[in-house]
């Protein structure tokens, strides 16, 4: 699958983005910048879910999916139960937004400083 959504976002940025001006060219821009956003994702998204998965089971000391695990730590931390001086908190936190950033913006620089 990344393959093709590779492939495809290489026909755009090599044939079609020469031969295309102004919103026309600024839209196939977003394009292939979606399709590497996508790329990414199914290289890195399943390791990284897992890993956060992990992160999340030993946070909250039980098992469940990651939808359920993600909503039980924001109620958490709403309730006042979790805070950033919650052993593990800051460093999950700082892991699953940098693993996200990497997803979505690999050239974000404030990536350079971790």
């Amino acid at each position: 699958m990344r393959e093709l959504v590779e492939a495809v976002r290489d026909f755009i940025e090599r044939n079609a983005m020469p031969e295309l001006k102004g919103h026309t060219a600024f839209h196939a821009r977003v394009a292939a910048n979606a399709l590497s956003i996508v790329a990414r994702e199914l290289e890195l998204g399943p390791k990284s879910a897992a890993e956060e998965r992990t992160r999340l089971v030993a946070l909250l000391g039980h098992d469940g999916t990651l939808e359920e695990l993600n909503r039980e730590l924001c109620k958490r931390i709403r309730s006042g139960a979790f805070d950033l001086g919650t052993p593990g908190l800051a460093d999950h936190l700082a892991t699953t937004t940098r693993e996200k950033v990497l997803i979505d913006q690999p050239g974000y620089s404030g990536l350079r400083r971790g």
